[in-house]
């Protein structure tokens, strides 16, 4: 993953590009019928069920629009909440809090499905050794925002882009000419860059693991889309050589079993691409 200096610099662009696109010149609505003096304040009320995320960058986002706001936390990051149950206060200028609402309430009711999600699988995992991964499959420009929801709810984060690991794929290794090849490149320009990235391969089948085990300095296989029989074969040939990973497909289903097989990773593109926004409002008081 990235830094946390780097990190930070995505929360502000993402932060900064949001009211930029809700609030463009001025929020008319409420400049028309709230005067500029008006003080008000507002709860965070969670009209569902789940792991709440997003609290945190709520603040952030009420920095960026008025510093003078102030926000009083009930409920942190990962906890478990229910119906009824109030977040946070947020108290100040009126037309501050009408700014910066529906940034927020998009941010966190998203956020909060994802860790609503992400938690659900890691209680599947309980148990196994094997952690819980994300993936790049999330909504563009708030990827920062999606990972630290993975994060809340107890799951690992994967690379998060395509500048902070090498992840050589199915069409990476055939567009170089073979497995050996791509491995091979990747490592000489790894070298003439003075790049000090982790390489993980993705393996197709059985016959692929044991030509990617020829190569030293891999960090992680990638199993994809490959039965239970031949992760439980494929765990056994790599041994601690280095580590695994499995993929492709695998559901609330069928997770514990391939966590069983002894993998050390389960990536799943679900925990950010198939959700449903936790219902949530931000209420005048």
């Amino acid at each position: 993953m990235i830094s946390e200096e780097q990190f930070r610099k995505e929360l502000d662009i993402i932060i900064k590009n949001a009211i930029r696109e809700d609030v463009g010149d001025g929020d008319h609505s409420s400049l028309a019928c709230i005067p500029a003096y008006a003080n008000g304040k507002a709860m965070l009320l969670v009209k569902d069920k789940g792991i709440i995320a997003g609290v945190d960058f709520a603040k952030k986002v009420f920095e960026y629009v008025d510093s003078d706001l102030d926000v009083e936390v009930l409920i942190k990051d990962g906890a478990s909440v229910k119906f009824g149950d109030i977040a946070f206060y947020v108290s100040g200028s009126s037309q501050s809090i009408l700014k910066a609402e529906r940034l927020v309430l998009n941010a966190m009711q998203r956020m909060s499905a994802i860790a609503t999600k992400t938690n659900y699988f890691v209680q599947l995992l309980e148990g196994t050794n094997t952690k819980i991964l994300d993936t790049r499959k999330t909504t563009p420009g708030i990827r920062a925002l999606e990972k630290w929801a993975v994060k809340i709810g107890g799951g690992e984060n994967h690379r998060f882009a395509l500048y902070d690991m090498v992840m050589l794929k199915d069409n990476h290794i055939d567009f170089a000419g073979g497995i050996t090849k791509a491995i091979r490149k990747t490592q000489e320009y790894l070298a003439d860059k003075k790049l000090d990235l982790k390489i993980i391969v993705e393996a197709r089948n059985l016959e692929e693991v044991e030509i990617i085990l020829k190569s030293n300095g891999i960090y992680r296989i990638l199993l994809d889309n490959f039965s239970f029989a031949d992760t439980q074969k494929a765990v056994k040939m790599i041994g601690d050589k280095c580590l695994t990973e499995s993929s492709g497909g695998i559901n609330e289903e069928t997770i514990r079993k391939y966590a069983e097989c002894g993998v050390d990773f389960i990536s799943s593109g679900a925990l950010t691409h198939s959700i449903y926004n936790m219902d949530l409002s931000l209420k005048a008081v």
